[in-house]
């Protein structure tokens, strides 16, 4: 089995979905830094910016959920 080939099962894997989660939501908190920074210089352009990637880490997080769940689902211990 390649490198790339183990990598890949990673990425679909409880683990995998665990450390995907966790980076998404650590990005989370540049966001808040940049909205912050944003409201204190009264700048509606970042804070725009700032809105539409805290949307983005949203809908990102929710479907690294709903990965999580289908992963689970699929486990026979739980069953």
């Amino acid at each position: 089995m390649s490198a790339l080939t183990k990598a890949k099962g990673f990425k679909k894997s409880k683990s995998g979905t665990y450390l995907s989660i966790a980076t998404t939501a650590f990005g989370a908190l540049s966001v808040a830094k940049q909205a912050k920074k944003a409201r204190l210089e009264n700048d509606t352009l970042r804070l725009i910016d700032a809105a539409v990637s805290a949307a983005a880490i949203v809908t990102g997080l929710a479907i690294l959920y709903r990965e999580l769940k289908r992963l689970g689902d699929d486990d026979v211990l739980l069953g």
